[in-house]
């Protein structure tokens, strides 16, 4: 597969560039969705530097989306034939770059292999996020991967240890990749509003633990679960808020059979009383509202190779103190007392954390103003620039950059 990247016509001039984003978008509901979203919208806090932004939103066939606006291009995930309309239509539409939000999950065929030639296809720069870095990556998985990153004209990674790996793995040039943390919103942090936010939620006189996002059992939960039936013993104002839809891909295949199982969880623990679930999609607003609310956050999944999280950004950037498990992610962002790691599957260490941090709101707080402090450069925004800043680079013509890129032949035809 060959594929063209020539210089935009935008090139080289003071105009304002056209971007199109491709990746799942609300209102389907999963982390990249809302991710591409927020991207969109820190672009658009740039309009010195970006003229347009559009949307190519990635379809969970045969699943379909009423999209607003911003959406002017699909993919049928399970149609090899729509990508590369996609991208065709793509380039008819005067874009200047592209900008590849990929998870291996979104894009169909063995490891996701269908990306390439929606990849193949396109005649502009492409700028690809990689939501997914593994330590060790081998076989076809590893092809693909090296593939996407060699027909990208740059590569975006959300943790500083996803360069490291891409640089080992897939022997990646150091010119090609960049550190962009994972963006979060401008969140207020302070003492006295934990407990204001406390009150408007009903929760007054109550030390708040939370875990949010799409819940699925890789999440370890029903650690947290055990945890906090220890924790309460000496702690009975504790209450653990479990907040989220279970994930959308989870209830087709399988229904509601893990948060059923929580919930009796909950029940057989005698817990009932400390634990609420917050079964609804909460808007930004109301996930920043319950996230200022939130005294002790709690992390307890289950893979290691996790090399982002989403919702340890947000809840770190809200000056959560967090307990996690040593995935990825985790031991970068929780590094220099940001945060406390504890071991996989072990509800006892969760326990003991979580008691450690409830005795001590000294403790807590400081960890709580590292933690914000640490984030600052995060905020949507400040992102926002930093992804105008990639795109300038890629869209200005390199004499070290071939006219065309060689993909591996790892689609069987």
């Amino acid at each position: 597969m060959m594929t063209r990247h020539p210089a935009s016509p935008n090139a080289g001039n003071a105009r304002r560039l056209r971007v199109a984003l491709v990746g799942t978008y609300p209102p389907r509901e999963c982390g990249i969705a809302t991710f591409t979203q927020d991207t969109a919208l820190s672009l658009r806090q740039w309009p010195n530097l970006v003229d347009d932004v559009s949307v190519c939103a990635v379809n969970d066939w045969p699943a379909s989306y009423r999209y607003g606006p911003d959406v002017r291009y699909t993919i049928e995930d399970s149609q090899l034939a729509s990508y590369r309309r996609a991208a065709r239509a793509i380039n008819e539409s005067g874009v200047d770059v592209v900008c590849l939000q990929h998870e291996y999950g979104i894009f169909r065929g063995e490891d996701g292999e269908y990306v390439l030639d929606f990849i193949d296809a396109l005649r502009v720069p492409v700028v690809t996020t990689l939501h997914t870095v593994l330590s060790q990556p081998t076989g076809h998985f590893r092809d693909v991967t090296r593939a996407i990153i060699q027909a990208s004209d740059a590569v975006v990674v959300l943790a500083e240890n996803a360069l490291r790996l891409l640089r080992s793995t897939c022997n990646v040039p150091a010119y090609k990749l960049h550190y962009i943390p994972h963006g979060i919103p401008d969140m207020a942090w302070s003492p006295s509003l934990i407990e204001q936010r406390k009150r408007e939620l009903g929760y007054a006189g109550r030390t708040v633990v939370a875990t949010f996002g799409l819940i699925g059992p890789g999440k370890g939960i029903e650690y947290a679960l055990d945890a906090v039936s220890q924790a309460v013993k000496d702690h009975p104002e504790v209450l653990y808020l479990v907040i989220g839809r279970t994930h959308p891909v989870i209830v087709r295949n399988e229904g509601e059979a893990y948060r059923e199982g929580l919930l009796n969880r909950c029940r057989a623990l005698g817990i009932e009383n400390n634990v609420s679930f917050v079964n609804r999609y909460l808007s930004l607003q109301e996930l920043i509202l319950y996230l200022q609310a939130t005294d002790i956050y709690l992390m307890p999944y289950l893979n290691p190779e996790q090399i982002v999280s989403g919702t340890m950004a947000y809840a770190v950037g809200a000056g959560k103190p967090t307990i996690a498990t040593p995935f990825a992610y985790a031991k970068e962002v929780l590094a220099q007392d940001r945060g406390v790691i504890v071991p996989f599957r072990d509800s006892g260490a969760i326990a003991q954390a979580l008691s450690r941090l409830l005795v001590s709101e000294k403790e807590r707080l400081q960890m709580a103003e590292r933690a914000y402090r640490y984030t600052r450069p995060w905020v949507w925004r400040e992102v926002g620039k930093r992804y105008c800043e990639v795109f300038e680079q890629v869209a200005v013509p390199a004499v070290s950059r071939p006219a065309f890129v060689q993909l591996p032949q790892v689609i069987a035809r």
